[in-house]
């Protein structure tokens, strides 16, 4: 239908549930008529849902932001209820949004994971309403393409789980009382890997941008979960307020900036490095940092660039080369408010903030009543406690951790590595997002000469990953080997993760430990003589096992173990169903 006055009003009169029932619907800026396979792909679209669809219609019709509009699509079934309509509307706004095809006007104003009666068979009609949408020419990618895209997964209209949705709104709650108050402070959100950090980070941001920017007039339905921070006041608080949020890995930096290139109200520039912050010439009101833990301390930087640039970032904001000053100092004296994303469990590096001065701030969170911990498992669907079954085993001493079975979860043990990448690439074809992954324990011959092979074991050869950022989605992604360097933040639906000779077992002592000569992250065994440390083996083993812990929680639907070291995988096998 044509989204205009007239047509509008006539449609109104056509059906009493226009006006009495309610209805999901798709405003976008291609005619009805034009919207078939092949026709021009839109460029904004919005999604709503009301129980009066007709007056919502008028509503729009007076918004400026959507007056470039131009056809109106109605969802209707005699057997909607407002919950199925509320899931509709969150389930067609982040489809849209993954599908990265257009912009999506829609405010983040509370989307939840929320049951209700009889969800399972609504949600098999959703899959119909997409076909039909997508023959329509509104979607240009399948659902599995768009499930398993960055866009999907670090998009900001993600649904919240509860536990996720209460941290927000007493983080709102906090920070708009620091604000009206003038004081600043620093939030804590803490959680495992798969708890959903990153997507908190990404959903405060555009909440916080969407309520600067609300206009007043349209307002949003009373039930949505944020709309008391639409209300007057909050808006003027946010004014001409500077906020940024910082990412310390390049490869999820550069997607999270894919993704706000594509979102209305934000902007890649407000995603950072520490530097950014550190040489921004205004200061910032809230910076939120994802991956807290992977902030630096003083040492040796990757280039002789950064390690000026840490110098001069000290002595501009300190007055003199103070050493003991770290990444997360700079963000303190840059920002009024922090809210910080942590989990001290994925350190992986010497480089890393120290897990003493990390675990201190945290502290002070809880003591200040700002700690906010995320409980759900997103991520990965073993149900039990997955991810702290996998620490345990990688602990120092495994000797009582009982192996445990993951039912529902495909976790295997292979003795063959050419067996485990044949199955992955199987897993690939059938549901994607699948890849290889290994601890650094080969040399990357291959950054410098292409047709060298990095990784051999058991006769098989194999190449480490040949871009550094946005691997999971690169080409050559299936047929290489991801470092924890491309992989720490992503979700992939299958890992195969080889655990290489850097970590072994001494079965007479029933302890792991690590073979250095056979760790090649330069980075991740260097001492750190500016602060005078240096890294015993017992503290590689911490870094190490962190890192296979990180790669060992990737998968979705399942992990697949091969383990170099003969003694180790004959003591891992029985943790991981050999």
């Amino acid at each position: 239908m044509t989204f205009a006055p007239d047509a509008v009003a006539a449609w109104s009169l056509l059906d009493r549930r226009n006006v009495n029932w309610p209805v999901v619907y798709v405003l976008d800026d291609v005619p009805a008529a034009e919207a078939t396979p092949g026709a021009r792909r839109l460029s904004d679209v919005y999604v709503g849902e009301s129980l009066n669809a007709a007056a919502r219609m008028r509503q729009h019709l007076g918004s400026a932001e959507k007056s470039q509009l131009t056809s109106a699509r109605f969802i209707v079934d005699d057997t909607f209820n407002k919950s199925v309509c509320l899931d509709l509307e969150s389930y067609l706004i982040r489809m849209l949004a993954g599908d990265g095809a257009h912009r999506v006007l829609n405010r983040n104003d509370g989307i939840v994971e929320a049951d209700y009666y009889d969800r399972e068979r609504y949600r098999e009609t959703f899959r119909e309403v997409f076909d039909e949408l997508k023959d329509e020419g509104l979607f240009t990618r399948t659902i599995p393409e768009i499930e398993n895209s960055d866009l999907f997964k670090l998009s900001p209209f993600k649904a919240l789980t509860q536990d996720q949705a209460a941290a927000v709104e007493d983080i709102l709650e906090g920070l708009f009382e620091d604000l009206d108050a003038e004081t600043g402070g620093a939030i804590v959100i803490q959680g495992d890997p798969g708890t959903g950090k990153t997507v908190v980070a990404i959903y405060l941001l555009k909440l916080l941008r969407d309520i600067a920017h609300s206009t007043p007039p349209e307002g949003l339905d009373s039930d949505s979960l944020f709309s008391d921070f639409f209300a007057e006041g909050f808006r003027e608080l946010l004014t001409g307020k500077r906020i940024g949020l910082v990412v310390p890995q390049q490869s999820l930096r550069e997607s999270i900036r894919k993704v706000f290139r594509r979102t209305p109200g934000l902007h890649p520039d407000m995603v950072l490095t520490a530097f950014d912050v550190g040489f921004a010439e205004e200061d910032f009101d809230l910076l939120i940092i994802d991956e807290a833990h992977r902030l630096n301390q003083r040492a040796n930087q990757p280039s002789g660039v950064q390690n000026k640039n840490f110098r001069l970032i000290t002595e501009r904001l300190f007055g003199f080369d103070d050493k003991t000053k770290t990444q997360l100092d700079w963000i303190r004296a840059k920002s009024r408010h922090q809210i910080l994303l942590v989990d001290t469990e994925q350190s992986v590096r010497p480089a890393d903030i120290s897990r003493e001065e990390l675990s201190a701030f945290v502290d002070r969170a809880k003591e200040e009543r700002r700690h906010y911990p995320l409980m759900t498992q997103m991520r990965v669907r073993a149900g039990g406690d997955y991810v702290g079954y996998i620490r345990r085993v990688l602990g120092s001493v495994a000797r009582d951790v009982r192996p445990q079975p993951f039912e529902g979860y495909d976790l295997r043990f292979f003795d063959s590595v050419a067996e485990m990448r044949d199955a992955i690439f199987s897993r690939d074809a059938e549901v994607g997002l699948s890849r290889v992954l290994a601890g650094y324990a080969w040399n990357w011959k291959s950054k410098n000469d292409k047709s060298a092979f990095d990784i051999e074991e058991q006769g098989q050869r194999f190449r480490w990953n040949s871009v550094q950022t946005d691997w999971v989605a690169s080409p050559n992604s299936l047929s290489e080997v991801g470092s924890i360097h491309t992989v720490q933040g992503y979700d992939l639906n299958y890992a195969g993760v080889i655990i290489g000779p850097d970590l072994r077992y001494d079965p007479v002592k029933d302890k792991l430990f690590i073979d250095r000569e056979s760790y090649f992250d330069a980075k991740g065994k260097e001492n750190n003589p500016t602060l005078g440390k240096i890294y015993t083996d017992d503290d590689l083993l911490r870094y190490i096992s962190n890192i296979y812990a990180v790669l060992l929680t990737r998968g979705i639907l399942g992990t697949y173990v091969y383990v170099s070291d003969p003694e180790l995988r004959e003591h891992l096998r029985p943790y991981f169903g050999g």
